[in-house]
């Protein structure tokens, strides 16, 4: 749907709670994957014979792999908590973007195959058979679920949403009805190494050119190294780094870090991207082989730790599955036995006193902090709990003078998503991206009007590429977003320490 066709929704005092608008989502729909993409990665290229049942067949394989899945697909007792959590119902109404009721298209049929109510009435308890039309629903709206899991947060179960959702695309893929682009994301990954399709040349002179840029800016010779053996760190990005804005200012930052702590460090080729499109797919396969792209890129360069860059499900992968998908760890440094945050890592020598920040340098931007989900609510951040909030605050209070955080309500454990996560961040679901954003779009033009915000920080490229896109439909500036370690690279004081 072209960008002209797509309603704004108006930014209000306070975000309301919308009337129901039957079908108001139904629209926008992904690309469905091609045979020959679909190949790529195992699954089947068109729809299998007889897919209704293997549609069940593989439903029925999850529930034996997954238990916490029959407990979710149990328990809900349509109770509303969840309703008016989800960012796609409340930018736009669609009562199948409400939580319970997206997960009832897959709980439809988990009912009617494997629960006694649903043999034998299965009227009475919403039951029903795999259709044409049952599937025609699910492509739609699992695709317009990002896996942020703010509604598992309410839910008084437990229940995790994202995880019927990528069960849902998982059972798809296995029938041959997968989805272009986040297919297409990891198949460049499983060939290439990163998601956009760079190859190890392109990537060298990006960072030649980088090198470049940074010296003529500040005099300094700050080193982007590729494919160092023996280095101690091998930092690991999300492939939107070695190019796009505003995340090749982030990676500017990172290397203004490692240089001035004077920490030996490098970039692989072969590992050049640190996110993980095989778990919105729900993929335990495809996970695999991505992330033991960046075990082997480890062993063959010989590094002792491991740093991720800004990204949001990347960090995710790494911190609750690395281990299990790739793991042992156990030839790195004892004393970082596991991957860390960048974050992590530079909060950590300002504290120590190994980097000299100027907070002034900053001054003309007043910062506000945009939560990306998979880290709020999927992992954590160094030893404390609540490191994923902290960490990355203070180190912007650290760079900057003047910070203010959005509304409690929209921040921290609470943060919405910035509806472009999940396998979303594609043009022809724009409607949607643009209706998942209003809730974030409404926090931000408070802040803005009570303090004078003009800068959004996030640590997620899915987030910095959604708004960049988005901000401008909603009249902000797309400037607004920026990476982390751009405003610690702009606070940096390079050169000898005094």
């Amino acid at each position: 749907m072209a960008q002209s066709q797509t309603t704004i929704p108006v930014l209000e005092e306070h975000l309301p709670i919308p009337a129901v608008a039957e079908g108001a989502l139904s629209e926008p729909r992904s690309f469905v994957a091609k045979p020959e993409l679909q190949a790529k990665l195992g699954f089947p290229g068109e729809l299998v014979p007889d897919w209704e049942k293997k549609a069940v067949d593989k439903l029925e394989e999850l529930l034996g792999k997954y238990r916490g899945l029959r407990v979710y697909l149990d328990i809900c007792v349509k109770c509303g908590a969840c309703t008016d959590k989800c960012q796609f119902f409340l930018g736009s109404g669609d009562p199948k973007n409400m939580p319970a009721a997206r997960a009832d298209l897959l709980r439809s049929l988990y009912r009617k195959h494997f629960t006694p109510g649903g043999r034998l009435a299965p009227d009475l308890v919403g039951a029903k058979p795999m259709t044409e039309a049952m599937l025609e629903e699910w492509y739609t709206y699992y695709h317009q679920c990002s896996q942020c899991r703010r509604c598992s947060l309410a839910c008084p179960y437990g229940i995790d949403t994202a995880e019927i959702s990528m069960a849902a695309r998982e059972i798809m893929d296995c029938i041959g009805r997968g989805q272009k682009y986040t297919n297409e994301i990891i198949a460049k990954a499983l060939e290439i190494g990163n998601n956009l399709g760079m190859k190890p040349p392109v990537i060298r002179n990006t960072l030649e050119g980088v090198e470049e840029d940074v010296e003529d800016d500040t005099g300094v010779a700050v080193k982007y190294p590729l494919d160092v053996e023996g280095a101690d760190i091998m930092l690991v990005v999300p492939s939107a780094d070695f190019f796009a804005e505003p995340h090749i200012e982030g990676l500017i930052g990172y290397g203004k870090v490692f240089h001035q702590a004077g920490l030996s460090w490098t970039l692989s080729s072969y590992a050049s991207e640190a996110g993980n499109f095989g778990m919105f797919i729900g993929s335990y396969e495809n996970m695999h082989a991505i992330s033991n792209r960046i075990r082997k890129a480890a062993l063959d360069l010989g590094v002792k730790r491991i740093v991720f860059g800004e990204c949001g499900h990347a960090w995710r992968v790494a911190y609750s599955f690395l281990n299990t998908l790739a793991g042992p760890w156990d030839f790195l440094d004892p004393r970082y036995p596991v991957p860390q945050h960048i974050c992590e890592l530079t909060l950590d020598l300002i504290e120590r006193g190994a980097l000299s920040l100027d907070r002034s340098a900053n001054d003309e931007r007043v910062v506000t902090m945009h939560d990306s989900c998979n880290i709020a609510r999927a992992s954590r951040m160094g030893t404390r709990p609540g490191g994923q909030f902290d960490i990355p605050r203070a180190i912007i209070r650290a760079s900057c003078n003047k910070f203010y955080d959005m509304h409690p309500d929209t921040i921290r454990e609470k943060t919405f998503c910035c509806g472009g996560g999940g396998g979303l961040l594609t043009d022809e679901l724009i409607p949607v991206r643009v209706a998942g954003a209003k809730p974030r779009m409404q926090a931000m033009k408070q802040v803005m009007d009570r303090h004078g915000v003009n800068t959004m920080v996030a640590i997620c490229a899915i987030c910095k590429s959604q708004f960049t896109k988005i901000l401008p439909m909603y009249g902000f500036d797309s400037d607004m977003i920026v990476s982390l370690h751009q405003l610690v690279g702009n606070a940096i004081q390079l050169g000898a320490k005094e």
